[in-house]
């Protein structure tokens, strides 16, 4: 834990010296303190829980048909479909129709996923007969994007909401390892054609959701999109951004509107 502790701290420290460099607002000492202490609450839960114990915990959900749009869950960089356990459970519980991927392999590129979203795309609004409203985590929203293109934007969709995509790369991107890692550096020869190719298909209704605390995605102007909704939840860690009780209210209250 303590160990786990000190390596959120030091992406905390990235964070604050290269988002000193963006626009404003920049975080106050105490406002980068508290975000760091939630964040060692909800990313040990995470990774060392709900992840690898609880993913089984609510499988996807298909009720019959009510007239009601469904929603499609897509996980963030090396986790699975129990990243989004809280959700699933208030989705449950509304009998929404559901469906939460699984992103595999885990430290595939990007572009190896999309099939995987296209599939549950398909599936909910089949199920539903109503375009999904699409919520994606982090590396989830390029994903989202990514299949977008693919696509060609004819796949009915109600709306795509990213929660601290790195829309326009990170910094952090810099020293992973994995195939998406350089995809989604600040500036990637892939971040250059997926702004291309989305620009060549229908646009959809985008809101992104970012954080000048992220410690994943900065600096936090990244997280945004020319033309989206894009709105900061301004204080948040990269884990608590999705989880935070404005987010998630707002993101349900998509699922019924116009």
């Amino acid at each position: 834990m303590g160990s786990h502790a000190t390596v959120l701290g030091l992406e905390f420290l990235a964070a604050a010296r290269v988002g000193r460099q963006g626009p404003g607002p920049h975080p106050t000492r105490r406002q980068w303190w508290r975000a760091w202490l939630a964040e060692c609450g909800w990313s040990p839960r995470m990774w060392a829980w709900r992840q690898p114990f609880r993913w089984r915990r609510f499988p996807d959900s298909f009720p019959a048909a009510d007239g009601r749009r469904g929603m499609v869950l897509v996980h963030g960089f090396a986790g699975n479909r129990g990243f989004w356990l809280p959700w699933l459970k208030a989705l449950r519980a509304d009998g929404r129709c559901f469906a939460a991927v699984d992103l595999e392999p885990p430290l595939g590129g990007i572009d190896g996923f999309v099939a995987t979203v296209d599939a549950a795309v398909r599936r909910v609004h089949a199920a539903t007969g109503r375009p999904p409203l699409v919520v994606a985590h982090s590396m989830g929203g390029l994903v989202v994007r990514a299949w977008w293109c693919r696509s060609g934007g004819q796949v009915p969709v109600h709306r795509i909401v990213t929660l601290a995509t790195p829309h326009a790369g990170t910094w952090m991107a810099r020293i992973g390892r994995a195939a998406s890692s350089p995809e989604m550096r600040i500036g990637s020869a892939w971040l250059q054609a997926l702004d291309a190719a989305q620009a060549c298909v229908p646009p959809v209704r985008f809101t992104c959701w970012y954080s000048n605390c992220d410690n994943m995605v900065f600096p936090a102007a990244t997280a945004t999109l020319p033309g989206a909704d894009n709105r900061a939840a301004h204080g948040l860690a990269h884990v608590e951004l999705a989880f935070a009780p404005q987010v998630v209210r707002h993101t349900l209250a998509l699922l019924d509107a116009d």
